[in-house]
C-alpha cells in the first residue's frame, strides 16, 4: 500500500516535470494581426483597408479571415466579407458589388479593397483572422475609416482660359491708361506752329520766320529793306510815289 503511494507520488512529479520543460521549450502558437489606425479617402475614390498577420504556424486552409463594419453613429458590428479557400463577397446591403480581395494567406495579407466610397462608409472596419492551432495573440484589428466630400479640382486649361479672357484685358488697358498719363498727347496748334530756334525749314530763314508769319498777307510794295548792318527785320512802310506817277495804288 505504501510503495503504491510512492509510486503515485513519483509518477505525479515525473508528469508535472514534463509539463513543466514543455512549457519552458515548446513555443506556444500565437498569432498576430496589425492594420493602420486610420484611413482617409475621398468620395468616389477605391479605398485599400490593409491588414497584416504573422503567425508561428503555416496558413492552411483552415486558416480564415473576417471583416466587420460599425457604422460611425454607434451599433452592433455587422460582418460583410469572409474568406476561407475561397473570397464570399457581400450579396446584399451598401457593400454589395464593391467589396475586392486582395489578401494573400502566404505572404500574411489579408487585406480588401472598397470601391467608390461614400461618406456612408464611414465607422470602425475589424480585421479577424484565425490560423489554427495558432489560439493566442491578437487575432483583431481594427481601422476607423473616414470619407470626406470631393473638392472640385481646378484645370490648368481653365486658368489659361481665366487668365486671357481677365487678366490680359485688364493689363493692356492698365497699360494704357499709365502711357496716357506718362505722355499726355501734345496742342496741335503748337506742334503746327512751333519750331526750334536752331532748326530751320525747307524756303525759311530764322530772320524772317516771325515776319512770314506775322505777315504772310502782305503785298511785296509794302516792304522796304533796312540797314543790313543792324541785323533788323524787314519792316512795313509804304513807298512814295515817283514824279510823273498818279498817285493811284499800284499793285505790282
Amino acid at each position: 500500500m505504501v510503495r503504491q503511494q510512492h509510486r503515485s507520488i513519483r509518477l505525479n512529479i515525473v508528469v508535472l516535470l514534463y509539463l513543466m520543460v514543455c512549457f519552458v521549450l515548446c513555443p506556444v502558437s500565437a498569432i498576430t494581426v496589425s492594420s493602420p489606425a486610420e484611413v482617409h479617402s475621398v468620395r468616389g475614390d477605391a479605398v485599400t483597408l490593409t491588414c497584416t498577420f504573422t503567425s508561428n504556424s503555416r496558413a492552411t486552409s483552415r486558416m480564415s479571415v473576417d471583416w466587420s463594419y460599425r457604422p460611425q453613429t454607434g451599433g452592433p458590428p455587422q460582418a460583410f466579407f469572409h474568406f476561407s479557400s475561397l473570397a464570399f463577397h457581400p450579396q446584399d446591403g451598401q457593400f454589395n458589388g464593391r467589396v475586392k480581395w486582395l489578401g494573400s494567406p502566404a505572404r500574411g495579407e489579408a487585406s480588401i479593397q472598397l470601391l467608390n466610397a461614400s461618406l456612408s462608409d464611414n465607422g470602425t472596419y475589424t480585421c479577424s483572422v484565425r490560423n489554427p492551432p495558432d489560439v493566442h495573440g491578437s487575432p483583431t484589428s481594427q481601422t476607423v475609416l473616414t470619407v470626406m466630400p470631393k473638392v472640385p479640382a481646378v484645370r490648368f486649361s481653365d486658368v489659361a482660359v481665366l487668365l486671357a479672357f481677365i487678366l490680359l484685358p485688364s493689363t493692356i488697358i492698365t497699360l494704357a491708361l499709365l502711357a496716357r498719363m506718362c505722355c499726355p498727347p501734345k496742342d496741335k496748334s503748337q506742334v503746327q506752329g512751333y519750331h526750334s530756334p536752331i532748326e530751320v525749314t525747307h524756303g525759311e530763314e530764322p530772320g524772317f520766320k516771325q515776319i512770314h508769319h506775322k505777315e504772310k498777307n502782305m503785298t511785296c510794295c509794302d516792304l522796304y529793306l533796312l540797314d543790313s548792318d543792324d541785323d533788323d527785320y524787314y519792316t512795313h512802310k509804304p513807298r512814295p510815289p515817283a514824279q510823273g506817277e498818279t498817285m493811284a495804288e499800284s499793285q505790282c
